[in-house]
């Protein structure tokens, strides 16, 4: 890979970042690569390029992918190297608050908005979160020195903002919310991270900034903007620890494994669904979050790994039916007790739409239909995403189950929501199902769903 040579001032900031987070100075990463001090100097300074064999040498040595060694040389905008890199690794609650309000003011500026929402999604980091989220000491959150003054009340105001926005998330789509989201962060969540208050109030402060934060990853998820999602969830990640908030913690963890899940990546899918179930148990998470964490645990399991075989194995079904009836056993009891106030968006029409895209993901089709109807009929007119992602659920599997015009019908009925939600992933569902129709074009009522479909979409 050629690398064309940096202007002066510019750096590899990427570089830096993964010699400190080894905890190694200059003169130490030169020895251990095996060239001169003032070699590895200008390799930071971005003056000198690196031949192909010193990559593979730093990727052997500290053991990440020579395509991780890659980006961290890349030759980009200084813009982009601004770009913070979320890390859990222990820090002072300062430290926290000072990051989560940087990448939050980068958010409303134009022209870093545009760099966040093009980076990619970098699975290497999730290992360190893990790591860090189950081993690193906890970082007591302190007071900081500042001139506000912070009380349970400005605590609750967060929370009642963060379900009012979900409730317009569900309604609308991220693309329309997003933006009030930030500003709020901002105007509102920002000072008062940087005010005083007693350490109780801090720590609540804590978890309600964590929530917001994990807002505003779960929306650029859903608008596809996987690498900002990422920068979010990642931070909200390091809010909750400083909050030592295992159940806050578990809910990041859990979004996190899904944005895996839709990616592909299975790996960490299911690294990152074990963990969450993990510190929901820790935390004595009721069994309605538990039944959560379990579906996302078995949708983990579920995705499809490099080849079809392995999703259809009869071990994968076998264990993902096991948490699935796990995940529904614990739904069903007694859900009363102490418990984030987020837990009761999880109902009986989510669990079923949960598991029924578990069963369709390991081609239980005939399963698949049966919950996902089911959900079908449990959502209300607040929730016109859900309801527009199971009927192309329910579209899907009929077709794989050979039934075109049940298929179509559920379809048919998923293109209004398709073309009005401001939500990516929505549009993405769509265009997937339209290509799996594509051995049916010769088909009149095709033909026909494809002419309503593009008659619909918003010019």
């Amino acid at each position: 890979m050629n690398q064309p040579e940096r202007r002066p001032g510019n750096g590899r900031p990427g570089l830096v970042r993964a010699r400190e987070r080894k905890g190694l100075t200059q003169e130490e990463a030169a020895e251990l690569i095996g060239v001169a001090v003032t070699t590895w100097a200008r390799w930071e300074r971005g003056e000198q390029k690196m031949r192909p064999a010193y990559r593979v040498r730093i990727a052997r040595a500290w053991q990440v992918p020579v395509e991780e060694v890659e980006r961290w040389l890349a030759v980009t905008h200084p813009l982009v190297e601004s770009v913070p890199e979320v890390d859990v690794n222990g820090l002072a609650a300062g430290c926290c608050a000072e990051s989560a309000g940087r990448l939050w003011r980068w958010e409303i500026d134009t022209s870093r908005r545009q760099l966040l929402a093009a980076l990619p999604f970098t699975p290497t980091v999730l290992g360190e979160w893990l790591v860090s989220w189950s081993f690193d000491p906890h970082a007591p959150v302190s007071s900081e020195a500042g001139n506000v003054r912070v009380g349970m009340s400005d605590v609750r105001a967060i929370q009642e903002a963060h379900e009012a926005f979900t409730r317009m998330d569900h309604q609308f789509g991220a693309g329309l919310v997003r933006p009030a989201v930030i500003d709020f962060l901002v105007s509102k969540v920002a000072p008062l991270l940087r005010g005083r208050a007693d350490d109780d109030v801090r720590t609540e402060l804590f978890t309600a900034a964590s929530q917001m934060t994990r807002l505003a990853g779960w929306m650029a998820f859903d608008l596809s903007r996987h690498g900002q999602a990422q920068q979010h969830l990642g931070q909200a990640l390091k809010l909750a620890k400083q909050a030592e908030d295992g159940l806050t913690g578990a809910w990041a963890l859990a979004t996190l494994a899904q944005q895996a899940c839709d990616l592909g990546q299975r790996r960490w899918a299911i690294r990152l669904a074990s963990a969450a179930v993990e510190a929901a148990g820790k935390a004595g998470a009721p069994s309605q979050v538990m039944a959560e964490l379990l579906v996302r645990q078995a949708r983990a399991l579920a995705v499809p790994a490099d080849t079809d075989g392995d999703r259809r194995d009869a071990h994968t079904i076998g264990e993902v039916g096991r948490l699935l009836t796990k995940a529904e056993t614990a739904f069903a009891r007694d859900t009363a007790g102490r418990g984030p106030f987020w837990k009761d968006s999880f109902d009986e029409a989510e669990m079923a739409a949960e598991a029924g895209y578990c069963w369709q993901l390991v081609s239980e089709h005939q399963r698949a239909v049966a919950h996902t109807e089911r959900a079908l009929e449990g959502f209300g007119a607040d929730f016109p995403r859900s309801t527009q992602f199971n009927q192309i659920h329910a579209a899907r599997s009929y077709l794989e189950l050979g039934e075109l015009d049940r298929a179509l019908d559920y379809a048919r009925q998923a293109v209004p929501a398709t073309g009005t939600l401001a939500s990516a992933r929505a549009r993405t569902l769509m265009d997937d199902f339209s290509h799996r129709l594509k051995p049916y074009r010769s088909n009149r009522h095709v033909r026909e769903f494809e002419d309503y479909r593009h008659s619909q979409q918003p010019s």
